[in-house]
């Protein structure tokens, strides 16, 4: 015990200096070739803020980037740190300030508006270079087709009606993509595949409205449109002249199917708006089926009217039947801003690929099963639509059209 006391004065044994001394050789010998077997980093050259990284894990760092060495990637930092001092301190300054914009996108607020990116798009950019020379063009339209590998010839015929200023976009139902890549144009195109899906399932999904805010208009086609009378960019032209917010092309007479006068290509006419219909189809004649109403296998959005579409998709009412009735609440005056493009007309073929993709049960088709949900679909989407503007009227106590209230 007397070895690792203290003398009544204070003062160390003989024994305790001489172990002391020996422990702090030890040490600094150990210390020195710890040093010498440790790679060269010149990490004290860099001088990095504790407050911006506490830690640096470079292993982590090797094996993210595991083409670059690590002394690289420092001294890409290091020169980064020595060009923006300035702009650095002033950060590292003020990097506490709090910040609160309610105007800014929701869960933003703690941002400063200058950084934000409310909004994308679906331009392919390069890994490499500057990205302000990525995009030698950027489209200004997007076309998207829900698409089966049974249909690939018809959609190759489409796609070529679409100049580069259109992004195309394929939504895959039957899982099988690698097989579009004969097709040169394909390489550049987009591709989503979930499988036994609907366009408007993949509309809901994969087009919000701030993903598709960079088009002027928005596409969306169904695979089996015939297209030898159809050109896109004249379409577009068409569109604008005439200021249709929703619009499709006018359908050949010889469309399979075709149940609407109002869709029905007329001859000698750029674009109709309103039509007649049977004896009491129509309770008004700006309204569906005799105005104001497309139907969804080729519809085109304006950008801004497709926000307004997208919000009033279902998200569990995938087949979307019962849509076209309603597309006359987003624009304003419907009868004026919804029409049919009759000097750019498709042939619609009625492939029934896409009821193919449904389940046979109940000693029914797989096609019974989807036509039967479709109906169901569209008797749902009208009684929630119904209920949805009554409930508004009755909070905003404002009484229902044909209200005999005083």
């Amino acid at each position: 015990m007397a070895s690792f006391g203290m003398t009544s004065g204070g003062v160390r044994k003989p024994t305790e200096t001489m172990r002391l001394f020996v422990t702090a050789f030890i040490g600094v010998v150990i210390g020195f070739f710890l040093g010498v077997s440790f790679p060269t980093l010149a990490l004290t050259k860099m001088s990095l803020p504790s407050s911006l990284f506490p830690s640096i894990d470079l292993n982590y760092i090797e094996d993210k980037y595991s083409g670059i060495s690590t002394q690289a990637l420092l001294n890409v930092w290091s020169s980064l740190k020595r060009r923006n001092k300035d702009t650095a301190s002033h950060y590292y300054k003020f990097n506490e300030t709090k910040i609160w914009v309610p105007t800014n996108p929701r869960g933003a607020e703690r941002l400063p508006p200058g950084i934000i990116e409310s909004e994308s798009d679906f331009y392919l950019r390069r890994l490499w270079g500057l990205p302000s020379e990525d995009l030698t063009i950027k489209p200004r339209y997007l076309v998207t087709f829900t698409v089966g590998i049974a249909q690939k010839n018809n959609i190759d015929a489409a796609v070529k009606k679409f100049s580069e200023s259109f992004t195309i976009l394929l939504f895959h139902y039957d899982g099988r993509v690698s097989e579009w890549d004969e097709f040169e144009w394909s390489k550049q195109a987009i591709h989503v595949s979930v499988q036994k899906q609907t366009k408007w399932w993949y509309a809901k999904r994969f087009l919000h409205p701030d993903i598709v805010a960079p088009y002027d208009y928005i596409f969306m086609w169904d695979e089996d449109l015939g297209v030898e009378h159809f050109d896109a960019e004249e379409y577009i032209k068409l569109v604008r002249n005439h200021g249709l917010e929703i619009s499709q092309p006018g359908l050949d007479p010889h469309s399979k199917g075709l149940t609407w006068q109002m869709t029905k290509k007329r001859d000698n006419s750029e674009v109709h708006k309103e039509t007649e219909e049977r004896p009491g189809w129509c309770t008004d004649p700006h309204l569906p089926p005799c105005a104001a109403f497309v139907e969804i296998m080729a519809t085109v959005f304006s950008r801004n009217a497709w926000r307004c579409v997208w919000h009033m998709i279902q998200n569990d009412l995938v087949h979307g039947w019962g849509l076209d009735f309603a597309l006359r609440k987003c624009v304003e005056p419907a009868h004026e801003k919804i029409g049919v493009v009759d000097s750019q007309w498709i042939l619609h073929q009625s492939v029934p690929s896409l009821g193919n993709q449904g389940k046979a049960e109940g000693g029914k088709a797989p096609w019974e099963g989807v036509r039967e949900r479709c109906r169901k679909e569209w008797t749902m989407f009208q009684d929630r639509m119904a209920l949805a503007e009554k409930a508004y009227l009755e909070a905003m106590k404002i009484d229902p059209p044909n209200s005999t209230a005083t």
